[in-house]
């Protein structure tokens, strides 16, 4: 899975942005923390659920359950947006 080329993000300071190009059906800015930076950064080229887990788990503390569960939410968001081609 990857992000889908009708996202871009864009990053401000602490925070990233996932926006819309004109053509995409969502309309709106999905705005995330450095945890879901990492997760978009995983996306910008084919990846796995899985490998996002285990870059997250390189890089943050916590438990591999709770970050597993967390990738696992932002991944269904972001599905749910249409951002996430598989």
């Amino acid at each position: 899975m990857r992000l889908n080329h009708n996202f871009i993000l864009h990053k401000m300071d602490d925070m990233t942005l996932v926006v819309p190009v004109s053509s995409a059906d969502f309309h709106g800015i999905v705005q995330g923390n450095k945890s879901v930076a990492v997760i978009l950064e995983c996306l910008q080229h084919n990846t796995t659920e899985e490998e996002i887990v285990n870059v997250m788990c390189e890089k943050f503390d916590g438990s591999h359950s709770v970050i597993k569960k967390d990738v696992a939410d932002v991944i269904s968001r972001l599905k749910e947006i249409g951002a996430i081609d598989e």
